[in-house]
């Protein structure tokens, strides 16, 4: 209670800070890599590649004290990637230089250069970090990309240690010296963090091996608690340990790879963050929130490099950016994200079972449920923020089959993608659909069906390019005494004793319809089947009949009418030079009501409609994904394949596929996942299965990857990987046991384990054959 009671008089503290100081920023002039505070917290060092000044800290401002880069030779000894201040003799500055030289400047200096004595040749790369030691002034710890460290005397002017690691160092820090005189950190590349005493240069104390999974950039000591210490890596997160144990007491999850790490003073569970991308930001944590900022700084328009607390004040906090600009936060300018937050949420698991979370008291009257809760205290509007962390969390059990995702999973497993003719996979798949009462997308199966396996002369109008003309189109249905009249002088002697094919009704219906050949009784409403026709000038005003389906699109009409017949009604054709236009003729028969009727209908030449159905199957596809339903979008292009595939942008197919891959995995439905993959014509989706297939291992001697051969370490130049019964390498697979490591050929370890229980090799595990 006392905790909690300390814990919240600081977070009022923290609201109504008793300081006057107040935010001030300042523009470098260059990019800034990192900053500190001098002993008495008057003066600020900012240092980077092409800037290195001394500011003093203002009422109202910073006010420029000192440029350092100055002199005639500005070498590479001035570009900086790191700078301390000493911390009792407040006259002395350390820089660590790009070239891997660790600088030294003496403020006292009477000359324009501040430059002291460069240490050089002790690191062959770029030196990371500079620190002095807090009650030896003549102490200074390096480390650097060559994965040495050294401590420099400044008496002597020279190197006194060195200590060597594998890795390249990327911080080093001095433990507090309440606490060991004698000890430092040094966190490396690798992703291992190294204890070391400076008395013991050979080998280090203690290690925290793969403290991140990846490299480690910053470490820090707590200056109050002797067994924490934290670490921030590029796995965005931090890491609070307790040093003794090893462990993991508490994690941060930010939002990027951490940069620099500082424990807050007087606060014992705070610390500040700074971000190497996206994030511009430089946080505070309380370590018990793991996940929202206590408080955030976000004045920089670039990553901050650089913060640093004022020692005597846990309310300010100087920080440094690639943008140029040095700031003095103070913390009632800081935002608060946790005030921001909404302490409810809901959300619905894949068998449909639904949670939320609330601060507000259960509702009792959910029978059905199932909930797990903390207890909670009434409380203050003050110390809100400590309570989010015992919000209430309900889980309500799915009774209602309407929310279950059975019909996914069995359709997911079920789906006929592939392997069969395009007409049983959509009837298979549509019948599948109807099972779970998904009329609709059942329907759409059948629809792809109808559309895509349907009679020859349809599918000869669908494939017909736009450059064919009606003409072209309708000479194949012509009768044998039908001449076609191209209007040019040139072609009339050809097409006058060309004899065109019969014409079939059912052809010319298909044609005319876009649809299968059914009776002409559907497009004549009250006509004879066997109505014959003399010609076919056009089509004015054409209407269906209310029975029949709806144009999907203006007819338009062609233009100008032909002329009126010259030959008459009682001669069966018509010859080419005597129309002015293209014309198609039929037989006819002198029935005068029968031909009135029929040339009624037919007034203007018919176009046909361009009937694009991949265009329609695309709305179609779309419908789907904006419903949410990717997975009949998906199945439908795979089962259309390359052949009737609509054009969708192949951004948008790939987000369709890359979704559904998700909820399949969601669902652990890997083999269908990977059918999924192999059929998809995108390179994105395709590739996916070709990733990350191929293991090395390593020698088991050396510790070298087997990269060349699995079973012939290039170092060693030993056979490894030999079968425990024929004592020969095994070069193909490879069965081994996860109790003893030994194992060889898959017929032999069979062949052994029929007859044998312990490991053949002799070691008297009792290896288990699966």
């Amino acid at each position: 209670g006392m905790n909690v009671m300390h814990n919240v008089s600081r977070v009022v503290h923290d609201r109504v800070s008793p300081n006057q100081l107040k935010t001030l920023s300042v523009n470098c002039d260059g990019p800034i890599n990192a900053l500190d505070t001098s002993k008495d917290n008057s003066q600020v060092v900012v240092a980077g590649r092409s800037v290195f000044k001394i500011y003093s800290i203002e009422e109202d401002k910073f006010e420029e004290k000192l440029n350092l880069r100055v002199g005639k030779n500005l070498n590479l000894n001035f570009s900086s990637t790191d700078v301390a201040w000493n911390h009792i003799e407040d006259h002395y500055l350390a820089s660590a230089a790009t070239n891997g030289a660790v600088v030294v400047w003496d403020l006292n200096r009477h000359s324009h250069s501040k430059q002291d004595f460069v240490f050089s040749g002790q690191h062959k790369r770029t030196v990371n970090r500079v620190r002095f030691h807090e009650n030896d002034a003549h102490l200074l710890l390096s480390g650097s990309q060559d994965g040495t460290m050294h401590i420099f005397d400044l008496r002597k002017k020279e190197s006194s240690t060195v200590f060597k690691t594998g890795n390249s160092i990327r911080d080093v820090q001095w433990c507090p010296p309440r606490f060991n005189d004698f000890f430092f950190a040094a966190a490396d590349e690798s992703g291992n963090v190294h204890m070391w005493d400076m008395r013991r240069p050979d080998r280090y104390e203690k290690q925290i091996t793969a403290a991140h999974n990846g490299p480690v950039f910053t470490v820090d000591w707590h200056p109050e608690e002797r067994n924490l210490f934290a670490t921030g890596g590029r796995d965005k997160t931090i890491k609070i340990w307790d040093f003794p144990k090893n462990q993991v007491v508490h994690q941060i999850h930010t939002l990027a790879s951490v940069a620099r790490i500082r424990w807050r003073p007087q606060r014992r569970h705070f610390i500040a963050s700074c971000s190497f991308v996206v994030d511009f930001s430089v946080s505070v944590w309380d370590i018990n929130r793991p996940y929202v900022p206590f408080a955030s700084f976000d004045k920089h328009t670039d990553v901050a490099t650089g913060i640093i607390w004022r020692k005597d004040d846990p309310h300010v906090l100087y920080s440094s950016s690639r943008d140029c600009y040095l700031y003095q936060h103070v913390f009632k300018d800081a935002k608060r994200p946790a005030d921001e937050l909404v302490p409810a949420g809901l959300d619905m698991s894949i068998h449909g079972d639904i949670s939320y979370a609330t601060l507000d008291k259960p509702d009792l009257t959910v029978k059905t449920g199932r909930f797990f809760t903390t207890p909670k205290k009434d409380v203050s509007k003050t110390d809100e923020f400590l309570t989010y962390k015992n919000s209430l969390m309900f889980v309500i059990s799915n009774t209602n089959k309407c929310l279950s995702m059975d019909y996914f999973v069995d359709c997911a497993r079920n789906y006929q993608l592939s392997g069969a003719p395009l007409q049983e996979m959509c009837e298979h798949n549509a019948e599948l659909a109807e099972r779970y009462n998904n009329d609709q997308v059942a329907q759409s199966w059948r629809i792809l069906k109808v559309m895509f396996t349907s009679s020859e002369p349809t599918q000869r109008v669908l494939n017909a390019t736009r450059k064919e003309t009606q003409q072209e189109i309708l000479s194949e249905a012509a009768t044998p005494t039908n001449q076609i009249g191209n209007g040019d002088a040139d072609n009339s002697s050809n097409t006058d004793s060309e004899e065109e094919e019969v014409v079939n009704k059912e052809d010319l219906t298909n044609i005319a319809r876009g649809q299968i050949p059914e009776e002409w009784g559907i497009l004549f409403a009250d006509g004879d089947q066997d109505i014959p026709y003399n010609n076919i000038d056009g089509l004015q005003e054409f209407s269906l009949q209310p029975e029949a389906f709806q144009p999907r699109h203006e007819i338009k009409d062609l233009g100008t009418p032909l002329d009126s017949i010259q030959n008459g009604h009682d001669s069966p054709t018509i010859s080419a030079n005597e129309s002015e236009n293209n014309l198609l003729s039929f037989p006819t028969y002198s029935n005068g009501k029968e031909e009135d009727e029929v040339l009624g209908l037919f007034r203007n030449t018919v176009e046909l409609p361009e009937f694009i159905f991949p265009h329609f199957v695309s709305k179609m596809l779309y419908h789907y994904a904006e419903q949410g339903d990717v997975q009949t979008a998906v199945c439908i292009l795979s089962v259309l394949g390359p052949k009737h595939r609509p054009q969708i942008e192949p951004e948008v197919q790939e987000n369709w596929f890359l979704s559904y891959l998700d909820l399949l995995a969601r669902f652990q439905l890997w083999t269908t996942s990977n059918k999924i993959i192999k059929l998809c014509h995108l390179p994105l989706v395709s590739s996916l299965n070709q990733q990350s297939t191929r293991i090395h291992v390593n020698c088991h001697r050396c510790n070298r990857p087997l990269q060349r051969v699995g079973w012939l370490c290039d170092r060693c130049k030993r056979v490894i990987n030999n079968c425990s019964v024929c004592h020969l390498p095994v070069k193909g697979l490879f069965i081994w046991c996860q109790g003893c490591s030994h194992g060889g050929h898959l017929g032999h370890i069979k062949e052994w384990f029929g007859e044998n229980k312990q490991c053949p090799t002799g070691c008297g595990h009792l290896c288990e054959f699966t």
